[in-house]
């Protein structure tokens, strides 16, 4: 059971609410169910108040959905009430496993049409919830974050249509580049970076590493996962590398300039274990590119870790890397879309983020402070610790369920 000091100190915003849409099903179920059981041996002094009422359910999830006509088009309905409820939506705009019929044809769904039906089920709230949160993992849009040349500002365009529909908080995952949030500075945007998660499955899963700084670095792929690797590094006490991309700015490949090399700043690699951090695989390309020049420089072991496994490739090229010996581990959460293929991968480790956003959610319903939640440093010395006294991973479950419930 997590600490439920600050919770039990509080009133509720309103009865909550958990829309995680059909995207989100999978991991929305597993949120809902982490609430029930905290809620409902929660020892609350003021349980009996009206204020609490409908505080303890069977289920907080509210019944919505967003049908669609033979055309193509859709709309959103919610089943019961929420009126004055505090309401969090999740959806997953990566999800392409999902279809719809256009006119008799089967069409899966783009990033487009998730947000598409965000908007639908927003509009079907009729602005009778107390309170909205927009819970979006992958932030839509946010490859497109900012202005080259003459192009659309898609990201933030979409983060203001969110607050003009009565959104009052977004929360995000490892944002591409934070500075979005500029878009809308009047209103509550948070982007969490998911370190704990991310070492308590390595950890998990690796019975033999030393996290120390002579068997262990972290590494950068590129500038933009610069700031990543610099925290990592520092909270586990290790020395950090990074690449930068060499590219040929006289020619356009796919809609970018073509990498020419990828040249690492750092120190010695002979032996060491090696985790190359990023906020995503797209299609994996470059990661194993890095990869491979940490092999010519004599690295050991390398961990892939992202907070967003896309594989818009597919696998068979993380597979080969896997079988030459260019990767050992590949890590992401499961906030989006895994497909059987890749959870069946011996190599795959994945990091589950439902408990850490059931607590988030459960935290912001009693108004409380999430600071110490987006701040793992804490939690991470006393899992590594843990593991370097080599004790058992249900005694580090234990230790962290007492002391942060993550």
């Amino acid at each position: 059971m997590h600490d439920d000091k600050r919770n039990l100190d509080s009133i509720p915003e309103g009865p909550l609410g958990i829309i995680p849409l059909e995207s989100c099903g999978e991991i929305g179920k597993s949120i809902d169910e982490h609430l029930v059981r905290w809620r409902t041996v929660r020892q609350h002094e003021h349980e009996n108040d009206i204020t609490f009422k409908g505080y303890m359910r069977d289920s907080y999830m509210v019944e919505a959905e967003c049908p669609r006509f033979g055309s193509g088009e859709a709309k959103g309905r919610i089943a019961q009430s929420i009126r004055g409820y505090d309401l969090f939506i999740l959806l997953d705009v990566t999800n392409y496993s999902m279809t719809y019929k256009l006119c008799g044809i089967e069409n899966h769904m783009s990033p487009d049409d998730h947000y598409q039906d965000l908007k639908r089920v927003i509009a079907a709230t009729c602005g009778k919830a107390g309170r909205l949160t927009v819970i979006m993992p992958f932030l839509y849009e946010s490859r497109q974050h900012r202005r080259t040349s003459r192009e659309s500002l898609d990201c933030a365009l979409a983060l203001q249509e969110l607050i003009g529909m009565g959104v009052d908080n977004i929360i995000t995952f490892d944002a591409h580049d934070p500075r979005v949030q500029n878009s809308i500075p009047l209103n509550g945007f948070d982007t969490v970076t998911p370190f704990y998660q991310f070492v308590k499955g390595i950890l998990g899963s690796c019975d033999d590493l030393m996290v120390d700084s002579d068997h262990l670095m972290i590494v950068s792929p590129d500038e933009g996962a610069t700031e990543r690797a610099v925290f990592m590094a520092s909270v586990l006490g290790v020395e950090m590398g990074m690449f930068y991309k060499r590219r040929d700015y006289s020619r356009v490949v796919d809609g970018m300039n073509p990498i020419v090399a990828h040249e690492f700043l750092g120190s010695s690699l002979d032996g060491k274990d090696v985790w190359v951090i990023d906020d995503m695989i797209s299609s994996g390309g470059s990661m194993i590119d890095v990869a491979r020049e940490l092999k010519k420089r004599h690295a050991g072991r390398i961990f892939v870790i992202a907070t967003f496994g896309l594989f818009t490739n597919g696998l068979k090229q993380f597979d080969k890397a896997v079988e030459e010996g260019l990767i050992y581990r590949v890590v992401t959460t499961n906030m989006t879309y895994q497909s059987p293929e890749l959870l069946s991968r011996p190599y795959y480790i994945s990091c589950d983020m439902s408990k850490y956003i059931a607590y988030i959610i459960d935290t912001l319903n009693h108004n409380a402070s999430i600071s110490d939640l987006l701040d793992p440093y804490n939690r991470i010395k006393v899992l590594v610790q843990a593991y370097n006294d080599k004790k058992q991973l249900d005694e580090i479950n234990e230790v962290e369920d007492v002391s942060s419930g993550i």
